[in-house]
């Protein structure tokens, strides 16, 4: 299997390099030349495999230059790091809806899925490439990716990352993961901007070639764990082939009947898998795409305009607190036949205008499976309060904007059809949001004390790995100027 780009299609790489490179050198974003399928016996096999099992065989037919014995071994080592015995349970909560738990990981967020497997694909990458050069991992975040990335790289050989993001977009304990991550190959900083203003610089500097040059000189090149990078996004693929094989198991559903996912949405990277996955051949009716009111992908899909020169919102569901959602490039390649030209053509308007317009009707009749809605802050925390007292189950605010999405979506269309709502954090990463949707109480300066005061409102215990950070030792505590992420950068590989 060979990767191309979404900007220049006559770009091929092996997989390897696609993960090494994390975004082509003309901007692009790295994708499969062809959809490999996994058939309805394939996913029967699946029945009696481990999640571990199940996604390198998922991962196998995208990354042809691995063994499926080399992937299976770097997905049980991951997967051994969560603390729970599934990576992603799935719960019932009615007849009709189910709940993908996303957040049994190292750093209780649904990017562990991807990014505690990353590590092993990169350095196996690496290797397989015969790259030299030491590899500097730059990412944006709004809260959940960094983390996740730190941990999954920390001390990893030949390997440097830095984490950016926004002072002020971040919730409180999503801070405290990232000012007290150990290691001694990482660097944690704050920008005075918001997520979109960190991601911008972070692949601005992908695109300096004075910059990549210079870091060349002291022996580093650049990669991402964003999930503009290939080895990032084909991870998360998997859970929606092993949710699938779960219902299957479970007689919740028979053989080739459709299921919808509900998915809260922000860089589109995880919504984007489920479409990769049901052009896979794995039975997906409609994919929901729920943003909070920073609505610029429900807007796209009701009216085929992406606009993000509107008002910047931050909110109680921080991650989806993005206007640039990078993955969505990847599903125009698709939806214009992978017309890569017309691709840069509209990705240079996005930079230049702030906009573009895709034809409505072209959008429909391409992407008929994509619906969009949003929820309002005030529906997101009744939500959680709601769901709580109907369900006895405790949501974060993201799974909530998406459980709010659903109730309306089924309203208004009558699907009947059996959906998964993905749950993308822990309850415990928002708990003063949390603990306020239930009790009314402002707890917003007090995030470790609400911790223990939503576990003991509601029985539901902390994550151990959320247990005692306020007892670790803050390492990184910097804040820069947007402008100066690039020296920050520099600065960082200097001392090194």
């Amino acid at each position: 299997m060979q990767f191309i780009s979404t900007r220049a299609k006559d770009t091929s790489v092996s997989s390897s390099e696609a993960i090494v490179a994390g975004l082509s050198l003309d901007g692009g974003l790295f994708v499969p030349e062809s959809f490999p399928t996994v058939s309805m016996d394939e996913m029967k096999e699946m029945i009696e495999m481990s999640y571990s099992e199940r996604a390198a065989r998922v991962l196998s037919k995208f990354l042809s230059d691995f063994s499926l014995e080399e992937l299976m071994d770097y997905t049980e080592k991951a997967y051994s790091k969560f603390y729970d015995g599934d990576p992603c349970p799935l719960v019932a909560i009615d007849e009709q809806t189910y709940i993908l738990e996303l957040w049994h990981g190292p750093t209780c967020a649904f990017k562990d899925m991807a990014l505690s497997l990353l590590p092993y694909l990169m350095t196996a990458s690496r290797e397989k490439v015969g790259e030299q050069s030491k590899t500097l991992i730059l990412v944006a975040t709004s809260g959940d990716t960094g983390k996740a990335a730190l941990e999954g790289f920390k001390d990893v050989e030949n390997c440097e990352i830095i984490v950016f993001y926004p002072s002020e977009g971040v919730s409180d304990m999503q801070r405290l993961q990232m000012m007290t991550q150990e290691g001694d190959n990482v660097y944690v900083c704050a920008i005075e901007g918001n997520f979109d203003d960190a991601q911008t610089a972070v692949k601005t500097i992908f695109n300096d070639d004075a910059m990549k040059a210079e870091l060349l000189e002291s022996g580093y090149k650049l990669s991402s764990a964003n999930s503009i990078n290939w080895g990032r996004l084909v991870p998360q693929i998997a859970y929606y082939v092993s949710s699938y094989v779960d219902l299957l198991s479970a007689d919740e559903i028979e053989e080739g009947e459709l299921i919808n996912f509900c998915v809260p949405s922000g860089n589109f990277g995880n919504i984007l898998a489920g479409y990769y996955a049901m052009r896979m051949g794995v039975p997906i009716g409609k994919l929901i795409c729920a943003s909070n009111i920073n609505n610029v992908l429900t807007d796209f899909f009701k009216t085929g305009t992406y606009d993000i020169n509107r008002e910047f919102h931050k909110t109680s569901s921080p991650s989806m607190d993005i206007l640039i959602s990078s993955n969505l490039e990847r599903l125009l390649f698709e939806i214009s036949g992978r017309d890569d030209k017309y691709v840069a053509e509209i990705m240079n308007d996005l930079n230049t205008k702030g906009v573009y317009e895709l034809d409505f009707n072209k959008l429909r009749s391409s992407a008929p499976n994509f619906m969009g809605g949003f929820s309002s802050e005030e529906d997101t925390l009744d939500t959680i309060a709601n769901f709580y007292e109907v369900n006895d189950y405790l949501l974060d605010p993201h799974t909530a904007v998406a459980v709010s999405v659903f109730a309306n979506y089924a309203v208004e269309s009558s699907d009947e059809t059996k959906t998964v709502i993905v749950s993308t954090a822990s309850p415990y990463k928002f708990p003063t949001d949390v603990y306020y949707a239930l009790t009314t109480t402002d707890m917003s300066d007090e995030s470790v004390l609400a911790c223990k005061k939503l576990e003991s409102y509601t029985g539901v215990d902390i994550p151990e790995p959320l247990q005692n950070l306020s007892k670790r030792i803050s390492r990184f505590t910097d804040c820069v100027a947007k402008e100066d992420i690039k020296n920050t950068v520099l600065n960082y590989i200097k001392k090194k």
